[in-house]
């Protein structure tokens, strides 16, 4: 069985959505962040050194980062669905988004929001972090162009993981310019198993 350890308002509810999409049983270990600083708790630290979230175990192996999670779970568990096939060309283009999430994506967002949290003292870099959260939302924005979701008509993996993208864009309040993105975070947000991830995870300040 696997278990997510899961916290709030975080990467791991993609992780619980993922795990209902395939319809795969598993169990969840809550972990709550503190209402004052907003970090994880210790109990993460039990899990894995860096004591943060998303982290699966699966029998006797642990895995954290959620690109490498929705991997392990689709290939392990998935019996060919929400990813393409791997000797294709667009199965490469899904891997660069499993990717790009984490490895470009974020880190303006990221960035905006410690500028935010740091007030007058950002603001001789607010013009080049607001350049690049605009430059990656639109990129996001362009490849959705006349496409249900990231890979064309089929639902996958790279929806689930660049979820949190437009997500995280729309709590800081600079994802509405972009209709296509916001369009495809609402489909995201109606899909049956997505509100049942949401009810199992509890409260998620994200899903807006």
């Amino acid at each position: 069985m696997i278990i997510v350890h899961h916290l709030n308002d975080s990467r791991s509810q993609r992780i619980l959505w993922l795990l209902e999409e395939l319809g795969l049983p598993y169990e969840i270990h809550h972990h709550t962040r503190d209402p004052q600083t907003r970090f994880a708790p210790p109990s993460l630290k039990a899990v894995h050194p860096l004591g943060k979230a998303p982290a699966i175990t699966d029998g006797g192996l642990t895995i954290t980062e959620s690109g490498a999670i929705i991997d392990y779970i689709i290939r392990r568990h998935g019996n060919g669905r929400l990813q393409p096939p791997t000797n294709t060309s667009e199965y490469d283009k899904y891997q660069e988004w499993l990717h790009y999430a984490e490895g470009s994506a974020m880190a303006p967002l990221l960035l905006k929001m410690y500028m935010a949290r740091l007030g007058e003292a950002a603001q001789a870099i607010a013009p080049r972090i607001d350049g690049e959260v605009a430059r990656h939302l639109g990129y996001i924005d362009s490849k959705l162009a006349g496409r249900q979701w990231l890979m064309g008509d089929t639902f996958t993996g790279a929806d689930v993981q660049m979820s949190f993208i437009g997500e995280f864009a729309g709590m800081q309040g600079v994802r509405a310019p972009y209709a296509n993105l916001e369009a495809w975070i609402k489909r995201c947000q109606a899909r049956p198993a997505y509100i049942k991830a949401v009810n199992q995870g509890g409260p998620y300040r994200f899903a807006v």
